[in-house]
């Protein structure tokens, strides 16, 4: 009798593992297109708009997995900084099947032309903090595992998707598609802004999309990195920023929303 209770016990501990493993590992065959982002406030709205089926918790990071504007979607905050969006993007690809991936969020408007609220649609990024630091000071050299001379480049296709979405929503006076610097620093000198300019002829500058892409690339992703600007990257970076945070995140969500639509 008690080899009876004994096996019974067993099995039903098997089931409930397999249970849970298979939910956290998203054994679903759906595919899905990943959002991410770095913070809160650069999903909030996208996440009002969803319809969650359920939330995957792994590493610190919620897995928001359901619908947006008809399509099945996972979305995530990865976190700030280069080493957290790659980890959050890499586990993304990891536990679903991911068929594109957008990154939505805001940044610093590097280009001369660029004011801020306006949007920035990334061809193509680079680390601009990637090199080696030599007694004459840092010299940028490109990533070692990168054939492109230290640039990722975007799907043309998701380019130009964005692109028309972002001129619904602000106007084509507005929106710009070129390069996005990504580096682990928050940019606020106008001497800094000239050497993006200069050295990547940048338009935008953050501290995610590079290491995403580089992610993307590795897993064979198509992708594309929207950024509204927040503020221009100068001097005046950070009281800018708190000023127009909010709106900037809300018009790259509403972006990322008519992408969706526009997607067959």
């Amino acid at each position: 009798m008690k080899k009876v209770f004994l096996l019974l016990a067993v099995l039903i501990c098997l089931f409930a593992f397999q249970s849970t493993f298979a939910q956290g590992n998203t054994a679903e065959t759906v595919s899905r297109i990943g959002i991410v982002s770095a913070m809160d406030t650069e999903i909030d709205l996208i996440l009002a708009n969803a319809d969650i089926e359920y939330e995957d918790h792994v590493g610190g990071i919620v897995f928001n997995v359901g619908t947006l504007c008809g399509k099945n979607v996972v979305i995530v905050k990865a976190g700030i900084g280069k080493v957290l969006s790659a980890a959050g993007t890499a586990a993304l690809f990891n536990r679903y099947d991911i068929s594109s991936l957008i990154f939505t969020g805001v940044a610093g408007g590097v280009g001369d032309e660029t004011k801020v609220l306006d949007m920035v649609i990334a061809t193509d990024l680079v680390q601009h903090d990637y090199g080696t630091i030599q007694n004459e000071g840092f010299v940028w050299t490109s990533t070692h595992d990168n054939t492109n001379g230290g640039y990722y480049s975007c799907d043309e296709s998701l380019v130009n998707l964005a692109y028309d979405a972002a001129v619904d929503t602000v106007g084509a006076d507005h929106v710009f598609k070129g390069t996005i610097a990504s580096g682990d620093q928050f940019v606020a000198s106008a001497a800094y802004v000239k050497t993006l300019q200069e050295k990547f002829d940048a338009l935008a500058c953050e501290m995610e999309g590079a290491s995403v892409a580089a992610v993307c690339e590795q897993y064979s992703v198509p992708f594309v990195v929207i950024r509204s600007m927040s503020d221009k990257a100068d001097g005046d970076a950070r009281e800018t920023y708190d000023n127009f945070v909010d709106m900037a995140a809300d018009h790259s969500c509403t972006i990322v929303m008519k992408m969706l639509e526009n997607m067959k």
